[in-house]
């Protein structure tokens, strides 16, 4: 899909090639840090984009993921992708040029938001590395689509549970 980014008044516009998803046309989206009070639309974000992509998790594990990510995710520095009205539609978050966490909602999921977040992402850190559930098929394609290659394997995630990830970096 094609995309153009733009600057003005220090957001970062991207304008997505006209698609039809589910009733909504994806057009103007603009690229923003989080603010104060859209600490729950980020938790409404990634609980529907966990439903959606991380069928692999066991209930207990998804319960307990739910509770730490609703504890820090409100005050996280994030960035969101959001639509001409301002809406948020998807989020990523970057420490140390490591990309902690990308989700998008589902309703808008395959029209280039989270792409557009992601090059936003590499235009800010162009080595950028993040981590996959190996699980995540779709996840995989979708970076390695975007220049992204494996460097590494755990056997167990971030929270010491038998999710293996595989690592990621992107070959700029």
């Amino acid at each position: 899909m094609a995309s153009r980014f733009s600057l003005r008044e220090g957001r970062i516009e991207v304008c997505l090639a006209a698609r039809w998803f589910s009733g909504i046309s994806m057009g103007m989206i603009t690229i923003r840090p989080s603010r104060s009070g859209e600490g729950e639309r980020a938790i409404e974000i990634w609980r529907a984009a966990v439903d959606a992509t991380h069928d692999f998790l066991s209930y207990e594990d998804r319960l307990a993921l739910d509770e730490l990510v609703s504890s820090f995710l409100p005050q996280a520095p994030l960035i969101f992708a959001v639509d001409a009205e301002d809406r948020p539609l998807a989020f990523m978050l970057i420490a140390n040029a490591h990309m902690e966490a990308l989700f998008v909602d589902p309703a808008v999921r395959g029209t280039g938001v989270g792409a557009a977040l992601v090059r936003h992402g590499l235009e800010l850190h162009p080595a950028m590395t993040t981590d996959v559930n190996e699980q995540n098929g779709q996840a995989l394609e979708f970076y390695e689509r975007m220049g992204f290659r494996r460097t590494g394997w755990s056997p167990v995630d971030g929270q010491g549970r038998a999710y293996p990830l595989v690592h990621l970096t992107h070959q700029g």
